[in-house]
């Protein structure tokens, strides 16, 4: 198999895509594609006209990806990032899960800006990370400019087999204040989940109460790279698996942060590992502006404090509204 395109870093992938479909077996000069501003480009298709292809179609374009990715004619950027397999597999994979099963209820996408950088600031929950991989999914499909979501993710997901890979891939990279500066410079963007391990991994008792936010990290990493701070509310997550123990020693040996215990797992064997078909609701806030603050602003710890507060206050309250008009966990 070829080798991928690698896009310098710093140059937009999008100004690099090429016409390459063949036109009666005779292959068209690679013409490059002018970037369309972010304006002019079409609302994300209806789950319906997404999937109105004719078989013939959907058969020709599957094709065509394998042969690109044969033949290596395809682009990934510096962080391993391939967006024609985001778009063409992983999307595809993750759609029917989020629109069939979770039902996942998307508000407030517009908040997040249609060009330039954003930092989405999350709470996070479920067990298992399904919470990162629906709001990766709701931002792509119901955003008007279909943006892409780059996570910053724990080391362990970078360790674990293929699922490090898949992250790469996905658009993932470490949560560390270089790499989303640079994704956010470049006008990326990045997604954040403070509470961690913290979050993820805590007891059913106390679903919906967010966790210490860290140091505030993600906020001076947003007041250096002068971009606004939405934050994001997810509810429905947190009953997927409700996570009733911990078998510590057992996740030490293991070498995990936690070994989750639920009413099913492990005890029901692989089907205890289905998660629960809860009904799921995101709702992104109001945006945070930070561009009108000074340079040395991201080095003052008492407005990353305050701002860092503002953000899980925000979010904290969002979650209290959304769990007053949920009429059920499942409907």
């Amino acid at each position: 198999m070829a080798d991928a395109k690698v896009i310098p870093f710093g140059e937009d992938p999008r100004a690099r895509r090429t016409a390459r479909r063949p036109v009666n077996g005779t292959a068209v000069p690679l013409t490059p594609v002018p970037e369309a501003r972010t304006g002019d480009r079409p609302r994300p298709a209806p789950p319906a006209a997404r999937g109105g292809r004719s078989l013939d179609e959907r058969l020709a374009g599957g094709l065509r990806f394998l042969r690109r990715r044969l033949t290596g004619e395809y682009e990934v950027d510096d962080f391993g990032y391939d967006e024609e397999l985001t778009d063409q597999v992983l999307m595809s994979l993750l759609r029917p899960l989020a629109e069939k099963y979770f039902r996942v209820d998307v508000r407030g996408v517009e908040n997040i800006p249609a060009e330039g950088g954003a930092l989405v600031v999350a709470n996070h929950s479920g067990t298992l990370p399904l919470d990162g991989l629906m709001l990766q999914t709701a931002i792509h499909d119901h955003h008007p400019a279909e943006r892409h979501l780059r996570f910053l993710a724990a080391d362990l997901v970078f360790v674990l087999p293929v699922v490090s890979a898949l992250a790469r891939k996905a658009g993932h990279t470490l949560a560390c204040a270089e790499d989303a500066q640079q994704l956010l410079e470049r006008g990326e963007v990045v997604g954040v989940m403070p509470e961690g391990f913290k979050g993820i991994g805590k007891p059913f008792a106390d679903r919906y109460k967010l966790q210490r936010f860290g140091r505030g990290g993600f906020v001076s990493t947003a007041l250096r790279a002068g971009v606004p701070i939405v934050p994001c509310s997810i509810v429905g997550a947190e009953e997927i698996y409700p996570m009733i123990g911990n078998a510590r020693t057992l996740a030490r040996v293991l070498g995990l942060p936690y070994f989750p215990l639920t009413p099913t797992f492990p005890w029901l064997g692989p089907v205890g590992a289905l998660p629960l078909p809860t009904k799921w609701t995101i709702q992104f806030g109001e945006p945070i502006a930070t561009d009108g603050y000074p340079p040395e602003a991201a080095d003052d710890p008492m407005l990353m404090f305050n701002l860092t507060d503002q953000v899980r206050e925000t979010i904290q309250h969002t979650l209290y509204k959304l769990l007053v008009q949920r009429r059920s966990v499942f409907f």
